[in-house]
């Protein structure tokens, strides 16, 4: 009997966190060493690639003169954000998918800080990119007046300093007392303010995307048409209407990627906390919080990719044309 004792106490001693403190200590949840591994894999790629994308961006934008105008620089500051999120969010996430926190409270607190601060600044740089295209396009006229590279300074430093203030807002109480929701030693637990996290984080910023971006939609339709009635003044009324069902559709397809792509790394999670008020983190929502992360990687693709200067920027950075003298001078448009 004494022997067996001795077993089932080694034994359980293997499953705790902390084999020390067996009476608070954490149970391991363990997993499969094929899981962990495909776990390990796959967010160490997406974080590498997050990261390189993001880094393209940051060059290309940072280094071609033609390219500092002030929808550029709100890109800039997204691609900012998402860089910070693979850097540093998406490498911590890592550590969360494991069994055991074993990086203490502070740095736990710290580990969902960030994120959000980053997050948060990726939310209103994609609010304030919407909002510079609705001036583009439906004021055009005032849109060199209204939109200047000193307000669009400006106004990514206010973003900064206000999704600082949010983030510390949410986690006011873990960032007062690291650790205070956890019910065991090795265990990572956070707890959100949901109400205000949902409707400042998530439903007006959305609304407002979606409002602006449905209004640049109908804009784009009209100068369509506008245009197909040009055209039938001097072709064939057929050749115009093939001409506004492109355009439409044109239209359509690129509003329909950048809102889609955005609510469906957004909505579960949102969805998921419109449960209660209080949110709160911990392994089983895993999955939802790298989902949000997953955006910043789609970003670039979204925001970056459809343009053609970031292909020939990129081109130039890869064969590293843009080593030689006066490279910020040349033409990518």
């Amino acid at each position: 009997q004494r022997v067996m004792k001795m077993q089932l106490l080694e034994y359980d001693e293997a499953e705790l966190c902390f084999p020390q403190l067996l009476n608070v200590s954490c149970k391991k949840h363990k997993r499969p060493h094929s899981e962990t591994l495909l776990v390990y894999i796959v967010l160490s790629f997406i974080s590498s690639l997050t990261v390189v994308l993001n880094v393209l961006v940051i060059i290309s934008i940072s280094h071609f003169r033609q390219l500092h105008t002030p929808t550029n620089f709100f890109l800039l500051s997204l691609a900012v954000s998402d860089f910070l999120v693979g850097l540093l969010a998406m490498p911590f996430h890592i550590l969360v998918t494991e069994p055991c926190w074993f990086l203490g409270d502070l740095v736990c607190v710290l580990h969902y800080f960030l994120p959000n601060v980053t997050l948060c600044a990726s939310v209103v740089n994609m609010v304030l990119i919407s909002f510079d295209r609705y001036v583009a396009i439906c004021d055009p006229l005032h849109y060199p007046t209204r939109i200047t590279v000193n307000r669009v300074q400006i106004c990514v430093v206010l973003c900064w300093v206000c999704c600082v203030f949010y983030s510390f807002l949410i986690l006011y109480d873990n960032l007062k007392q690291p650790g205070r929701y956890n019910s065991c030693y090795g265990e990572c637990v956070i707890n959100l303010i949901g109400a205000v996290d949902i409707v400042l984080g998530f439903i007006i910023p959305v609304s407002i995307i979606i409002i602006l971006y449905v209004r640049v939609f109908v804009v784009a339709v009209s100068q369509a048409r506008a245009m197909r009635s040009h055209i039938a003044a001097v072709t064939l009324q057929r050749s115009g209407t093939v001409t506004v069902k492109k355009s439409e559709m044109k239209a359509a397809r690129n509003l329909g990627v950048v809102v889609a792509v955005f609510l469906m790394c957004y909505c579960p999670s949102y969805c998921f906390s419109l449960s209660g008020y209080d949110l709160t983190i911990s392994y089983s929502t895993n999955i939802l919080f790298f989902l949000l992360l997953f955006n910043t990687c789609l970003n670039p693709v979204i925001y970056a990719f459809f343009y053609p200067w970031f292909r020939k920027s990129v081109k130039l950075i890869v064969t590293l044309e843009i080593l030689q003298l006066n490279s910020c001078m040349i033409n990518v448009l």
